[in-house]
């Protein structure tokens, strides 16, 4: 049998991107040079994806300097003095604050797609950022004139529009990225909080026929960035229950970097709806160390024991650069990692 495997999303950028980067946001550099530097390394991005043989790629979010805030970039009612994320090893995070309706997207992640598909020659899926996480954007104490309500209508239409817009043009499948789910257990251990979350991304996932749900996924981590997680000590079996009431086809779940994955896998098994499809994280993209083919076929034959063979799927637990910034991996472990996944998973569906 076949078991489907497919990349979480981010991959670390060029050095020479990076540093193009910098000269252009100091102003020693063009927009032009920039545009040049950014197609170079989505160009080279793809190429190198192709090689490991992965039957599904992404274009690496090259052009995008964070997962979560792409949408936000050059918008005039923004500030950057919103919520902040803390992690395990003390860096932190802060995502922008809404400072005046209305609340509109300034980039589109079908413009990313778009830029990736010519230089493919496999099916390109495209991540894009959930509804929950872009709500952490509204101010406690609200906006004069602008409710709540009225911010999170023009949200729910904001991030379908974005799905809606790369499934028509052509992505394999479009994957939310989830990753406030976990943290929202630790921020609010009642739960309350994450059960907003989740009746507010399905606010989204309504808006879509049961053929197109099948194309639509989430994703779900404790956060990786700099080699560092933001909700890792969340016991899973706080959230999984939760996650699989999200009205999408398929789950992209960490699982390689969980210290008890047998546990994790039965609780997944417990909530796995007949209709849904769970991809299991079989790469750990904080561990330096390069899986070997035959460790992925040792994860993957685990959650068979637990998943129906036809309702599995492989991933690597976390985007392997979230942030543009973040150079914790470098771009030959990451490539090397996905090889080791397409191969180990190959290797799997020969047995189970």
């Amino acid at each position: 049998m076949t078991i489907p495997t497919e990349p979480i999303g981010s991959i670390p950028r060029p050095p020479e991107l990076l540093d193009m980067l910098r000269r252009y946001r100091s102003g020693d550099a063009s927009s032009e040079q920039l545009s040049e530097a950014y197609d170079a390394a989505l160009q080279d991005t793809i190429r190198r994806f192709e090689a490991t043989g992965s039957p599904v790629i992404t274009d690496g979010e090259q052009r995008k300097s964070s997962f979560a805030t792409y949408p936000l970039e050059g918008l005039p009612n923004i500030a950057s003095d919103g919520v902040v994320i803390p992690f395990e090893d003390g860096h932190s995070r802060q995502l922008p604050r809404l400072t005046a309706g209305p609340f509109r997207y300034r980039n589109h992640a079908v413009e990313y797609l778009r830029a990736a598909l010519p230089y493919a020659h496999v099916p390109v899926k495209q991540a894009v950022i959930s509804a929950s996480a872009l709500s952490l954007i509204y101010p406690q104490e609200g906006l004069a004139g602008y409710r709540r309500e009225d911010f999170l209508n023009d949200l729910v239409h904001e991030v379908s529009q974005d799905i809606r817009r790369c499934l028509e043009a052509g992505a394999y499948c479009v994957q939310i990225d989830f990753t406030e789910g976990r943290l929202a257990v630790k921020l609010d251990p009642t739960k309350a909080l994450l059960r907003q979350f989740i009746d507010l991304n399905n606010r989204v996932l309504e808006r879509f026929g049961p053929e197109q749900r099948k194309r639509i996924g989430v994703h779900t981590c404790p956060g990786g960035d700099q080699d560092s997680t933001h909700s890792a000590d969340v016991d899973y079996a706080e959230l999984l229950p939760d996650l699989f009431r999200l009205e999408a086809g398929n789950f992209y779940v960490q699982l390689a970097s969980e210290q008890e994955p047998r546990r994790v896998l039965s609780i997944i098994q417990r909530c796995l709806k007949p209709d849904q499809r769970v991809f299991v994280g079989v790469i750990d993209v904080i561990d330096s160390k390069v899986e070997t083919p035959q460790t992925v076929c040792d994860r993957v034959r685990l959650a068979a024991e637990y998943i129906p063979p036809d309702q599995l799927g492989t991933t690597d637990d976390c985007g392997f650069s979230p942030f543009e910034d973040d150079t914790s991996t470098g771009r030959d472990t990451a490539f090397a990692k996905i090889q080791a996944r397409v191969q180990g998973t190959q290797m799997a569906a020969e047995t189970v």
